[in-house]
Parts: C-alpha cells; structure tokens; sequence
C-alpha cells in the first residue's frame, strides 16, 4: 500500500509540474518579451508563436512518447521528461533571444507531453474498478496545476522575471530524483511492443475515429468548442493588459479564478445538471453560456465585470463531459483508450491553430493601424464560432435524434 500510494503520488506530482509550467509562464510573458522588443504587434505575435509551438511539439510528441513507453517501460520515459524539463526552465530563464526561446519552448513541449504516458502507466498499476477514481486523481492534479500556475507565476515574479523559471526547475528536478528512488517499472518485460513506424503518426488514431460517422458528429464538436475556447489561453493576458492595464500580478490572480471556476464546474455543476438535463440536452445548455459569456467578454467596460462573465462562463462546464460521454457510447470498450487519444490530438491541434487565427486579428484591432479600435474582437469572434458549433449541434441532434 505505501508503495503504490508512492507511486500515485509521483504520477500526480508529473502531471501537476506538467500542468503548472504552462500556467505560470502566462503572467509573466509581457516582462520576458521585453527582452527582446517592446513594439506591441512584435509583442503580440512572439506570443502566439511562442503557444503554438508548444501545442504542436505536444501535438507531435504524445504518440511518440506513447510508443516508447510501450516498448522501452514508462519509468525512463517519465523520467527524461522530468530531466528535460528541468534543463529548458534553466535555459529559458536566461534565453538571450527570442529564436532560443522559442527552441527552448518545443524542447518543453516535447518533454512536457507526459500526460500519456502518466495515464498509462495508472492503467499499469490498477485494476479495472480502481481506475476511474484514479483517473479522478489525474484530472484533479491536472487542475490543480492550472490554478495554481499562473498564481505562483505572478508572485514569484514580483522578486524577478528568473525566479518563476528557477521554481519551476527545481520542483522538476526534486521529482525527478524522487522519481528515481521511489517509482518502480509498472510495463512487464512480456508486454512490451515493438515500435513500429505508425506509431509515431499523430493523425493515425485521428482518421480512424473520425471515420466513424456518429462518434465524429461528437468529436467535431468537442473540437470547434475546444478551438473557440484557446482564445482565453492565447489573448487573456493581451487582452486585460490593454483594456484593464492588468498587472502580471492581476493576471495571474484571474487566470487562477477561471480555473477554480472550471474545478468546481467540472466536479460538481456536473453532477447536479447532467442527471437533470441529459447528456443531449447538457451540450446545448453548455453552448448557449458559451456564446453569452464570450460575447460579453469582448464588450465589458468595467475589470470587475470580468469577474462577472467569469462565474458565467463556469456554466459551460457541462458541455465537454457529456460529448466525451455520448462518443464512448459509440466506441467499444477495446477502442476508449484510441477515442481519447484523439480528443487529446484534436486539443493540441486546435491549440497550434488558434495562435494563427486569434493572434493577428487582435493584434490588427488593438492597433492604430485598424479599421476600429476593438481589442474584444477575439471573444467577439469566439462567441460567433460557438453560435455556429450551437446551430451545427441542434442541427445534427434532430437529424440523428440523439
């Protein structure tokens, strides 16, 4: 018992520090791009380079990482994962250009990508009834890290720009060497696979659960909402800065409230409306406060007003849950694992798009150089595209009556 309690923790731990060093980057990004250039479409567009390319090393990364775990055990893999990471915080605390930065951020991604291969490795270790609850675990380290990042980043920062990025390597570092002593191989020798070519293809598992015609109706959604949704990661920080004059620290503070509003959502909104309306009927709800709280993003006037559309916002949280649920009706119980293998693809590569599509148009309406001055015109435009994912979903429930 304590050594499997030693080994949950360390997995939680992996995926928390996972979870974290993306968050706590957030705050601080207007001070580590004046390293380089204080023109503000420069600023704008370093930052959505600087998301996408973490998305897509991620994006590229989880099969891969996933294949060699499956053929040289998970320990090793973990382990490199918790090196690398500790290697590129101490490079990007002191990166002199933005080029390096970037070099240093797909490094971080593609060592970061640990989700998969943390998952598995929980399958590993419990049996078939102990693993909802541990998944449970997952997920709430996972939140736990999003909350707690930009939070930790904002007032780590008020010491230093460095200090965040000093934090960050050391807790990567003390697991590593926890992980070394304490986390024993869960992959048998006789279960080990081969690694083949295909396993190192992204869109393998992507194709084929799309090819399924009621599970991608499903999919499609979770897409073009979890699309809509990257506007907050990608123009949050933009946004509140130009319009609010936010503080670092006040970013921080508020991407942590979006996340505990999120926690709570998930964990107990849940419980209380699904069983009441229906998974079906869920989605709708959840998309209907999709459009309404975006759209009232792009136009508040006031920064408490945030606050306000935030506990709004927390009102989608039943959306996403329930279309995982009604696709794994659709998917046999061999192929659960595959379907939510694409659902993490279909995130990464909707986190690589979004920096391409949000980052231009912001940086085009917050400038001199706009038609109109609108620096809400990304929320704007999510809230259009959740509309458009709104009438696509009531259109294909009546055709398929679901």
């Amino acid at each position: 018992m304590v050594l499997l309690e030693r080994r949950l923790l360390f997995i939680l731990m992996t995926v928390f520090l996972d979870t974290l060093g993306i968050g706590l980057l957030i705050p601080i990004f207007p001070q580590i791009m004046n390293r380089f250039s204080t023109d503000h479409q420069d600023i704008t567009i370093h930052f959505g380079i600087f998301i996408g390319v973490y998305a897509l090393a991620q994006f590229i990364a989880s099969p891969v990482l996933g294949a060699i775990s499956d053929r040289f055990g998970r320990k090793i893999v973990l382990l490199c994962s918790l090196m690398g990471a500790t290697l590129d915080y101490f490079f990007m605390a002191y990166a002199p250009t933005f080029t390096l930065l970037i070099i240093a951020r797909v490094i971080s991604g593609l060592t970061g990508a640990s989700m998969t291969v943390a998952t598995a490795y929980v399958v590993d270790i419990s049996e078939e009834k102990d693993r909802t609850t541990r998944f449970g675990y997952i997920g709430a380290a996972w939140g736990l890290g999003f909350i707690a990042g930009p939070a930790i980043g904002a007032i780590l920062a008020q010491g230093g720009v460095i200090i965040p990025f000093w934090v960050a390597a050391i807790l990567n570092l003390f697991n590593f060497i926890f992980g070394i002593f304490v986390l024993p191989e869960s992959l048998s020798l006789d279960k080990r696979r081969a690694i083949t070519i295909k396993a190192f293809n992204p869109f393998k598992s992507l194709i084929k659960t799309l090819s399924v015609p009621k599970v991608s109706l499903y999919v499609w959604v979770y897409f073009f909402i979890f699309l809509a949704g990257q506007s907050l990661a990608v123009n949050w920080y933009l946004y509140t800065e130009e319009k609010f004059h936010w503080s670092s620290l006040e970013i921080g503070i508020s991407l942590s409230f979006i996340g505990i509003i999120v926690a709570l959502s998930q964990g107990l909104l849940t419980r209380i409306l699904i069983p009441k309306l229906g998974e079906t009927k869920a989605v709708t709800f959840g998309l209907v406060f999709y459009v309404l709280s975006f759209f009232l993003f792009s136009v508040v006037t006031q920064s408490w007003m945030m606050y306000a559309v935030i506990l709004l916002f927390g009102l989608t949280g039943v959306a996403t849950p329930s279309l995982h649920s009604l696709a794994s009706k659709f998917t046999p119980d061999q192929e659960q694992g595959e379907l939510h293998g694409s659902i993490v693809s279909l995130e990464n590569l909707a986190a690589v798009l979004a920096p391409a599509l949000f980052t231009p148009l912001y940086s085009y309406f917050s400038s001199s150089t706009g038609i109109i001055y609108f620096p809400g015109i990304v929320f704007l435009v999510s809230s259009l595209l959740y509309l458009l994912t709104l009438l696509f979903w009531t259109s294909i429930k009546s055709k398929a009556h679901i």
